[in-house]
């Protein structure tokens, strides 16, 4: 399909792989999209600024490219960085078509519907788009797509005059008369209020007083505070909207003054905010911000997984917004016919951003997608595919997230001897053709089932969202296909299950395929280096590992039901080295949580956990999130045999006792480069990487300690 993209300050139209069909989401062939001329110029700019701004900009960055640097050396960390800034990104955010497609979970909604869609990044200026439930709203009878698609402009609006709460027959200021202010000059009047509106563009004024503005200020006539007492009498306004774009910080001071006493003024816009304390204090001001098209905003659980507010105590949500909207605009309440100045075909749609950079820039530009693919396309070839080569394993990478970029995909290319990269999947087109493009793969999908299908796809190596990982891996199994799948295993008992009874159902004699989780710590020379100096011990081991893993917020995905938390997501790490370092079999799990003084943290946040193993092995992991990321994260001492080994955070290791057998500090050598490795020659010999047994044990450790620590601290398990 047709995607338009922003790369290096300029717009290109791309093809690129369609979205599948997803769970709570409708799929929908696009007819129109808006562009919005502030937030998507302002993308456009951004993405051209040279390095040096960029820096400058987010010094953060530049820090974790150093210690990439570090830990990676100079070449593959400037391929990365060298990606990154080629990369390219997906615009747009409001659109209308026809549903193609419900997702399971999705019950009023079906193929044939006409509805409008919002949201950045999904509602996307694409032929197809994938769009959850809650983004996507029934168009009323009577209003076409080109109406239609100015959806998520109309909510933004809308939800910035309920800020405002106006009441019959108050005055409203609205400073800028942009898209956003054109339509909340119209809510307003629908409201019965009067209305006032300031702009530097006369011809905006003149637009805005056509559709039913009262009253109007422009700079060459005066002070405008001035002109704003003598409208009202002297009173002032009850109320200001700031849908202006600018730096100024003048704009909200003016705002301000045009209030009256315990007026209010609403942040719709994007402007300076140096306030001061005597433009808001004498006459006791209401300052408020709006934030885009309601509640629900920025919420994963209500925008992705569809939870939706109770309308008995939040009457007007995002969605909710978007559907009154289209309402108002059926009825005539709202007319767009005025601000749409032009529409382009997508194939053309750097025109249409180059007429929103000049200088008589439209108010609203509108893409069509009429006579586009009859059917969305989920595969994509890469015309610069490097060919296959003898005895190599052919690999499909599935997942093009920023771990994969990172790590994955620039090691698959090193290792060109071993993998032909035949595939890159993710359920975002534009990644996997970016993907694909950097690393030369044979071709992009969005369609995982393609992926199984192709007979030249060995092997796949899964790096999606760690919720998916165990139903991935089965289905790949079942495909015949060998699997690397990022750590966790599995989320859960059950779903672990399904993996043993796959490996326990082999009829006699059948070789089933390679499985190998991503425990990378084992594949590193320290580790290595740390069991071959007590390969001959006599006794078992104390082995003491200290996690300073740094704060997640609770909100973000790696702490909700798609990550796991940090033990079944990280922790599970240490549980595989024990076993690795021990080649024992655990006997029983301990485990007791802090319980966190403030909600910042999770329960499962900040933990001790004690593994016993069947040699009189124990192992003790240290894991919080409490401390400062300025300290080294990882630490492992392990006592044995009159030796005390100490490993700091993989970038060397000592031991005292012996003469030898340390490792100087070096880059950080995790050890993710050698179980690829490891993953191509199991796969070449017949030899499993990590036993199943092990992979199995590592996950059933962190299975345990979470029931412990989600529970009743200081609980303890007997495994068997």
């Amino acid at each position: 399909m047709k995607q338009v993209l922003v790369k290096g300050g300029r717009v290109v139209v791309e093809e690129v792989p369609a979205p599948v069909l997803e769970p709570g989401r409708v799929l929908v062939r696009v007819a129109n999209s808006a562009i919005s001329v502030g937030t998507e110029m302002a993308g456009v700019r951004a993405s051209g600024k040279p390095l040096f701004r960029r820096v400058l900009e987010k010094p953060e960055q530049l820090k974790r490219a150093i210690d990439m640097a570090a830990a990676k050396g100079i070449g593959p960390t400037w391929e990365f960085v060298a990606g990154k800034l080629g990369q390219t990104s997906p615009t747009g955010y409001s659109a209308a078509g026809t549903v193609i497609g419900a997702g399971d979970g999705v019950d009023d909604l079906r193929p044939g519907d006409r509805v409008a869609c919002a949201g950045a990044g999904l509602a996307n200026h694409a032929e197809f788009v994938s769009v959850p439930r809650n983004l996507a709203a029934p168009l009323p009878e009577g209003l076409d797509f080109e109406r239609g698609c100015t959806v998520t402009l109309g909510a933004i609006a809308l939800q910035g005059v309920r800020r405002a709460m106006p009441t019959l027959g108050e005055t409203f200021v609205v400073i800028g008369l942009g898209i956003l202010g054109q339509l909340a000059v119209q809510l307003l009047r629908a409201n019965g209020c009067r209305v006032i509106g300031a702009d530097i563009d006369r011809a905006r004024i003149d637009l805005a007083t056509r559709l039913g503005m009262d009253a109007a200020i422009c700079p060459d006539e005066g002070a405008d505070i001035d002109r704003v007492a003598r409208l009202t009498d002297g009173i002032g306004a009850d109320g200001v909207i700031v849908t202006a774009s600018a730096p100024s910080d003048e704009i909200l001071a003016h705002a301000f003054r045009m209030c009256r006493r315990k007026g209010r003024v609403v942040l719709v816009g994007d402007v300076g905010l140096h306030l001061r304390r005597e433009d808001i204090y004498v006459k006791e001001l209401d300052f408020l911000i709006s934030t885009s098209y309601g509640p629900g905003r920025y919420d994963a659980a209500y925008e992705e997984e569809g939870l939706d507010y109770p309308v008995g105590y939040v009457r007007w949500t995002e969605n909710r917004n978007m559907v009154e909207y289209l309402r108002l605009a059926a009825a005539g309440k709202v007319d767009l016919g005025p601000l749409v100045s032009r529409v382009w075909p997508v194939e053309r749609a750097d025109e249409a951003y180059e007429a929103l950079a000049g200088r008589d820039k439209p108010l609203l530009a509108l893409l069509s997608y009429g006579g586009g693919a009859a059917e969305p396309e989920r595969a994509i070839p890469n015309p610069k595919a490097r060919p296959a080569r003898a005895g190599q394993i052919g690999v499909a990478v599935v997942g093009a997230g920023a771990f994969a970029r990172e790590m994955h995909l620039p090691n698959i290319k090193a290792l060109r001897d071993r993998f032909w990269l035949k595939a890159v999947s993710d359920v975002a087109g534009h990644a996997a053709a970016a993907a694909a493009a950097q690393y030369g793969a044979g071709y992009a999908t969005t369609d995982f089932d393609r992926v199984l299908a192709d007979r030249e796809v060995d092997a796949v190596v899964i790096t999606t969202r760690h919720r998916t990982h165990a139903a991935m891996s089965l289905a790949a199994l079942r495909a015949g296909k060998h699997v690397f799948v990022e750590k966790p295993l599995a989320l859960s008992a059950a779903e672990l299950a399904t993996i043993t009874d796959f490996y326990a159902a082999a009829p006699a004699g059948e070789t089933r395929p390679v499985l190998l989780t991503g425990f990378n710590r084992r594949f590193s020379k320290y580790a290595r280096r740390i069991r071959d100096l007590n390969a001959n011990r006599t006794n078992p081991m104390i082995l003491n590992y200290r996690m300073n893993a740094g704060y997640v917020p609770l909100a973000h995905w790696v702490q909700t039901s798609e990550g796991g938390g940090r033990n079944l997501g990280e922790a599970c790490h240490i549980y595989d080295l024990f076993t690795f370092l021990t080649g024992a079999r655990t006997v029983g799990v301990s485990a007791s949580a802090i319980e966190p003084g403030t909600g910042c943290y999770g329960r499962t946040d900040n933990f001790v956990a004690v593994v016993s193993l069947d040699d009189g092995s124990v192992g003790t992991l240290t894991y919080t999130a409490l401390g400062s990321k300025d300290h080294p994260k990882e630490r492992l001492e392990v006592y044995c045999d009159g030796l005390v080994i100490s490993l700091d955070d993989y970038r060397g290791l000592s031991v005292a006792g012996a003469r030898r057998g340390g490792i100087k500090a070096e880059p950080q050598d995790k050890g993710h480069r050698d179980e690829l490795i490891a993953f191509a020659d199991g796969i070449a010999r017949g030899e499993w990487p990590i036993p199943l047994w092990q992979q199995v044990q590592a996950t059933e450790i962190a299975l345990e300690v979470e029931r412990l620590i989600a529970g009743v601290a200081g609980e303890t398990a007997e495994n068997g």
